[in-house]
């Protein structure tokens, strides 16, 4: 893992030149393959006695044959959602624009009308301790805090007995079991494992600021989101080309969306690993030698990580980048203008 903080240059800039100078990095944590960690779970307890068997010991893991023809929903799941992604960021950042200008307008416009918003300040009464606490936020972590809340949602839900084999069905990905698209995005949302949980969130926490300045809260969502199936889905043409069945669950691949568009952004950033905080790197080398990593694990078939998931998000970013951007999210304009219509014949206004 490495350490990181360069979102107070990027939010300053908002530019895609690479214009950070110092900073310090943490890449970290995997999409798992879920089999693997429940086996050293198992192997932890058998080691130490007295305590109770692995407790998803007893569930039954669909599996079945792989071919080529189970992709074909996942590809069209993968762009369906990705496309509501984008449909919906766009709708979000169109609304919060279109408050934000209403609000500008209904400002008082004379002094009788300040002093009548005065005196009604006067008499609110004080936010609570929530909302004052979220008004203190950036807006980085406005976005993170409920990324964070779901997937501890989710990992809370794994500690519930009962819920496990709803957990496995459906917060795992797994291209040959029962239910496949649905899983593709819940499973981005899911950790089995606390430090897992942990690295994740931590690198997305300190990637996220950097990503947020360059494209803004509703681009980086639809970003997220988007890379989330993507990586899924390259999971599973993984698994199929190779015929390698298996579980796999974790946020990383859109994390390596994330990670691999900030290091494309600002290559020139300077990494540190956090307990070598005396050695640095570019961030340009540090994202190739991931993918190197990654790569290599494809090609090897090395199963502790879901590498194909890695990759698969770490391309999506390096694309959204250089082309997704400025191909599609700057050519929004007429699926706005035709919501704007939409919105005008039902509102009337």
């Amino acid at each position: 893992m490495f350490y990181r903080n360069v979102w107070s240059a990027a939010e300053l800039t908002k530019s895609c030149k690479p214009l950070l100078n110092q900073g310090r990095s943490s890449i970290g944590h995997a999409r798992i393959q879920l089999r693997h960690s429940f086996q050293k779970a198992k192997a932890r307890n058998a080691r130490r006695p007295g305590l109770e068997p692995d407790p998803l010991e007893h569930l039954r893991i669909e599996s079945g044959p792989l071919n080529a023809k189970g992709l074909v929903k996942p590809f069209f799941f993968a762009v369906g959602v990705s496309t509501a992604s984008l449909a919906g960021c766009v709708i979000w950042e169109y609304e919060n624009l279109r408050a934000h200008t209403s609000t500008l307008l209904k400002r008082p416009g004379t002094w009788l009308s300040a002093q009548q918003k005065k005196l009604m300040t006067h008499f609110k009464s004080d936010p609570g301790p929530v909302k004052k606490w979220w008004n203190s936020l950036r807006e980085s972590e406005k976005v993170f805090y409920p990324i964070l809340a779901a997937n501890v949602l989710v990992f809370g839900a794994w500690r519930v007995r009962a819920l496990q084999p709803i957990m496995v069905k459906y917060f795992c990905s797994n291209p040959s079991g029962s239910a496949i698209c649905l899983p593709m995005l819940l499973s981005t949302f899911s950790h089995y494992s606390a430090f897992h949980l942990a690295a994740n969130m931590y690198v997305l926490y300190s990637f996220m600021p950097a990503a947020i300045a360059s494209l803004g809260k509703e681009q980086f969502v639809a970003m997220y989101l988007s890379a989330g199936v993507i990586s899924s889905f390259s999971s599973f043409l993984y698994k199929v080309v190779f015929n390698q069945p298996g579980l796999s669950l974790g946020a990383s691949g859109a994390i390596m969306s994330v990670l691999s568009f900030v290091c494309v952004q600002y290559p020139d950033t300077r990494l540190s690993i956090i307990f070598l905080p005396m050695y640095t790197f570019a961030a340009g080398t540090a994202i190739k030698a991931i993918m190197s990593v990654d790569l290599a694990g494809v090609l090897f078939g090395w199963k502790f990580f879901d590498h194909a998931a890695h990759l698969g998000g770490a391309l999506f970013g390096i694309a959204w980048c250089h082309w997704g951007g400025s191909h599609i999210w700057a050519n929004r304009d007429k699926f706005l203008q035709y919501y704007h219509a939409v919105r005008k014949s039902d509102t009337g206004r």
